[in-house]
């Protein structure tokens, strides 16, 4: 196929060239009724290609099939047999994709260190998770994904499952044996879908992980905004095999999604496809070889452990994304979380994440020269500064059996159950009806339905003395929890 084409950015300029008066939505009319205070920070040029699909790229017969062509584009370029495109971000993805293989009532196999967005899909699409358990690091508190042979124990356990969910890459850039996990869902006769909200980049480079179409995967999410260069809620799904089929894909994104996607993510989908195809290999050598550089560097400070390949080695994860850079900062007596308060407050740089533990930094092929020394200057100033940040009471880390809590009700049964909110000392044996996910990075340590503990509440709640966000929670400073109320 053509890749030098970008079909969205092509009807964007014809568009502007015809120079149409639209009498429809966006009634901002191309930036004509934007407040100048509005485009002096956003630009004129965000309106001016703010224009509906239908009757603005294309008619509304879609007869130039302008979105169609870009989709086929992509999955050419990534080598699926479909792509279709999401302006809902992968939160919004990761749910269809479930839907897609699992009704109300059905069963379907989960990791169990999946971002609030999975806990929020089981309770919405009503399916019943089979939760998987991650491999635990208890050296790092971190934990990886889960195995093919933990898999294989579910799905003999629930032969009625109808597919699993593999996280892959993990925010801290550890990743699954896909095709291993693979054989073993299609050894049953199921799909397997991966969520590789943070592996956009991996299909245009032989020296990152395993991408998910390459490794057998039925159905893989993408978030493109996370490590490509489109903008935030790009997301894509990509396609292969007959396990998933491409009509109910579509119906199930049409049920949950937006009928008015937005064409300036379509266009910088379009355009990031495009810059893969004709430069990626060129783009992605230069950033792992930048990642490496500064990865040497901070290996080099006092105080600093930086993760790398050496967990494929341990027997912790099959591959590890070399453009994350993850850093334990706890040998300098603070958390990650401090971390990266303090670089924010004092050398302007913003981290890509942080947990009690450590602090992470995403290279990716937009950085530079400039900014890879502002990281590593920015890093090497904290190490100096650290005896001057203060010391914040100790997050009370528990033991990884603690974190598997028992399933005593279905999510969507005790999210919608009639609740008490009962103060946190009195809630252990009691079952959630609420999700309670530390920020960053995400995943739930409750989920509606599990048996809250004491040693859950005190983890948490030492958390929140320490720094961490709730911010799903009823009552984020956890002093009470919502609960399933007794009848």
């Amino acid at each position: 196929m053509d890749h030098s084409r970008a079909p969205v950015l092509e009807a964007l300029e014809e568009f502007r060239r015809r120079g149409d008066v639209v009498f429809g939505p966006p009634g901002h009319k191309q930036g004509r009724g934007a407040d100048p205070r509005v485009t002096d920070v956003l630009g004129l040029d965000v309106f001016r290609s703010d224009v509906l699909s239908l009757n603005g790229l294309d008619d509304r017969r879609q007869s130039q099939g302008v979105l169609e062509q870009a989709q086929e584009l992509m999955a050419d370029a990534v080598g699926a047999e479909h792509a279709f495109f999401s302006t809902c971000g992968s939160s919004l993805s990761v749910k269809t994709a479930m839907l897609s293989v699992a009704g109300p009532g059905e069963k379907l196999l989960l990791s169990r260190n999946a971002h609030k967005a999975v806990i929020a899909a089981v309770i919405i699409n009503g399916v019943e998770p089979i939760w998987v358990h991650p491999k635990f690091d208890t050296e790092r508190h971190l934990a990886h994904p889960p195995e093919p042979e933990d898999v294989r124990r579910r799905l003999r356990e629930h032969p009625d499952a109808k597919g699993m969910l593999l996280i892959t890459p993990t925010d801290w850039g550890t990743c699954a044996d896909i095709r291993g996990v693979a054989d073993v869902c299609h050894a049953a006769d199921v799909p397997l879908i991966v969520d590789e909200a943070w592996g956009a980049h991996l299909p245009f480079h032989p020296g990152l992980p395993s991408w998910g179409m390459d490794a057998d995967a039925d159905l893989v999410v993408t978030s493109v905004h996370k490590m490509g260069g489109a903008i935030e809620q790009s997301s894509v799904f990509h396609l292969q095999h007959d396990r998933v089929a491409p009509e109910v894909l579509k119906q199930r994104e049409d049920l949950l999604g937006t009928t008015s996607a937005s064409s300036l993510i379509y266009g910088a989908l379009d355009g990031w496809r495009r810059q893969m195809a004709e430069r990626g290999h060129e783009l992605m050598d230069a950033a792992l070889h930048r990642a490496e550089r500064v990865r040497a560097v901070l290996r080099e400070l006092p105080g600093l452990r930086v993760m790398g390949h050496e967990i494929i080695e341990e027997g912790l994860a099959a591959e590890f994304d070399p453009l994350k850079i993850v850093v334990d900062v706890r040998d300098l007596g603070i958390s990650g979380m401090q971390a990266t308060e303090w670089l924010r407050v004092h050398r302007h740089v913003d981290m890509g994440g942080s947990d009690t533990c450590r602090i992470t930094a995403s290279i990716t092929h937009a950085d530079d020269d400039d900014t890879e020394k502002i990281l590593v200057d920015a890093v090497r100033s904290l190490v100096e500064h650290a005896d001057s940040i203060e010391r914040r009471p100790p997050v009370h880390l528990p033991e990884p059996h603690v974190l598997e809590l028992e399933q005593a009700m279905l999510p969507r049964a005790a999210f919608f159950a009639p609740v008490d909110h009962v103060p946190a000392e009195h809630a252990a044996g009691r079952i959630a009806a609420e999700t309670i996910s530390p920020y960053p990075p995400g995943v739930p340590v409750v989920a509606p339905g599990e048996v809250i503990t004491d040693e859950v509440v005190d983890y948490l709640r030492s958390g929140v003395a320490h720094g961490f966000l709730i911010s799903d929670a009823a009552d984020p400073s956890l002093n009470s929890l919502r609960v399933v109320a007794r009848t």
